[in-house]
């Protein structure tokens, strides 16, 4: 990249399947002196995560500044300590995603205007995950190779991060692959990223190929990781149609289903439903999260406005809170 390139570009979260090595993580470029770099996964609760997701969820499209001790509060329902939370609010800060102020005595934080792009593109591309099954697939295949010196290590991992952010996987080192035909957006990626040498096509694969594209994504970890979404989420739904959650139980549960649904972007494109097992989880998945995000949606918001009113009875009356198809929209 560029030295002294006016926009940079930064790490976005992408999790990992078992039987794979780490998998990369996407970039996304923002505006100028906002670095706009979300927080990595991580095993266990990530106080990054749930704060962005928190203010996704109540705060949507917002840019007043937040008292900081009503969001540490409101971490504490995730059992997150007030140091954890106040260095999440700091890094965040760091990142551009957040701006940080000061009333006399009292700290306020606040989304950065900036970020709004990267923000609302990242949760409406969470909430459209797992729509696509009855999308028309051509049997071709979108395929990028591209070859980098070794000098430049950054760059191809750059490369390799934005390529599995828009839902491609490695088919050999230096050539990966995706079902779907999005040669503009691709071609765009790499000529920011300043790649030399890059190929894209959009062909059919020889069926006597010895490697087939689908090889690129584990099925059977991924139908693992979906069963264990499943496991999890279920018997919290049955408990949240019954009515059987507190105000507070139903802001953690909303918060947690979302940011555990975010996690499979990384790991599968919305493949074609041609390519994949009779009964496959992912449409069963998304119903089962947006049931449980929207229903639990105005119990969880009275639990926020709760929380932020001790410190901000004008600020709470603002708070709303977003469907699935709301954050679509």
């Amino acid at each position: 990249m560029r030295s002294g390139q006016a926009l940079e570009w930064r790490e976005m979260a992408s999790p990992t399947l078992p039987k794979k090595s780490s998998r990369p993580e996407p970039y996304t470029r923002v505006a100028q002196n906002a670095d706009g770099k979300l927080p990595r996964s991580q095993v266990g609760t990530n106080p990054q995560h749930l704060l962005i997701t928190l203010l996704g969820d109540y705060w949507y499209g917002r840019t007043e500044h937040l008292p900081s001790a009503a969001l540490v509060e409101l971490l504490a329902e995730f059992d997150i300590s007030q140091p954890s939370a106040r260095a999440a609010m700091n890094r965040l800060t760091k990142r551009g995603l957040l701006l940080s102020s000061k009333r006399g005595r009292n700290t306020y934080c606040g989304v950065n205007p900036a970020s709004l792009p990267l923000l609302k593109g990242t949760f409406s591309r969470v909430v459209a995950f797992g729509t696509h099954e009855s999308r028309a697939w051509d049997g071709k295949w979108t395929m990028v190779a591209f070859s980098i010196p070794e000098t430049q290590r950054q760059l191809r991992h750059a490369v390799r991060t934005n390529l599995r952010w828009l839902g491609y996987a490695a088919l050999y080192d230096g050539l990966w692959c995706s079902p779907w035909d999005d040669q503009d957006t691709v071609l765009a990626k790499l000529s920011e990223l300043d790649v030399g040498s890059a190929t894209v096509v959009r062909a059919a694969v020889d069926p006597r190929s010895t490697l087939q594209p689908l090889s690129g994504w584990d099925l059977d970890a991924l139908r693992h990781k979906y069963i264990e979404f499943e496991k999890e989420f279920s018997p919290i739904l049955e408990d949240a149609r019954r009515g059987a959650l507190t105000a507070s139980q139903a802001l953690v549960n909303r918060t947690k289903v979302m940011d555990s649904w975010r996690n499979f972007i990384g790991l599968e494109p919305d493949l074609p439903a041609e390519l994949l097992p009779q009964d496959w989880p992912r449409s069963r998945m998304r119903a089962l999260c947006f049931e449980l995000h929207d229903s639990l949606a105005p119990v969880a918001q009275a639990r926020c406005q709760q929380i932020l009113a001790k410190y901000s009875p004008e600020l709470a009356a603002l708070v709303t809170h977003q469907t699935a198809a709301d954050l679509v929209r």
